[in-house]
């Protein structure tokens, strides 16, 4: 019961801590094409950042889904393999010494746990700040060579259309551009009719 009382009184921290990670993953990268994202986001965008952020790329979300798995079950592996060094030089949780095994299981155990939240809290520092970088990078070399692809087709409430490339987009605009200028876009989603995908790799033959 201690232990689901814990992890009860961590969570809001830890969700607030995903939420400043997403905040900052999308700051730097739309900071790298001149935006500053949080003048256009409301509070259920900053809310729910960290969700946005985690289902934006398959390769994304696995990354993060094998870090939890791997991080909490990593306390107990330790736990079982106190005597294996190399173990616990790979995981970054070195605690071998005389002193520390002698302790009672459960305060070992409570040090593997507290060691692998501060490990894998550095890991998702490093993914989602560096995450900001790629992405980031990736759009703005796109946009200063010509790469980019118009698979968009933006329908808008006067009944004018453009072919478009979607860099983004929130609870209140979308960020783009149109195909024939290279200047960035920003729409309220109240502006645009609907969107029609003009090229989907998942459909087309």
């Amino acid at each position: 019961m201690k232990n689901i009382d814990k992890v009860q009184n961590l969570l809001p921290f830890g969700y607030l801590f995903l939420v400043i990670l997403g905040i900052a993953k999308d700051s730097i990268s739309y900071y790298q094409i001149g935006i500053n994202i949080i003048r256009y986001s409301s509070i259920m965008d900053i809310l729910i950042s960290p969700i946005a952020a985690v289902t934006s790329h398959p390769v994304f979300f696995a990354t993060i889904l094998l870090l939890f798995v791997f991080y909490y079950n990593l306390p107990k592996i330790l736990l079982k393999n106190e005597d294996k060094k190399w173990i616990h030089k790979i995981s970054g949780i070195d605690k071998s010494d005389a002193e520390f095994k002698e302790l009672p299981e459960n305060e070992r155990l409570e040090y593997y746990n507290i060691a692998s939240i501060k490990s894998l809290s550095t890991f998702l520092i490093s993914v989602f700040l560096g995450y900001g970088f790629a992405d980031g990078y990736s759009i703005s070399n796109q946009i200063k060579n010509n790469k980019l692809h118009f698979d968009y087709k933006l329908n808008y409430s006067d009944d004018k259309s453009e072919k478009a490339h979607i860099i983004g987009s929130n609870t209140a605009y979308y960020f783009y551009i149109t195909e024939g200028n290279p200047d960035i876009k920003i729409a309220p989603v109240s502006s645009i009719k609907n969107l029609e995908l003009l090229k989907n790799k998942m459909l087309d033959k």
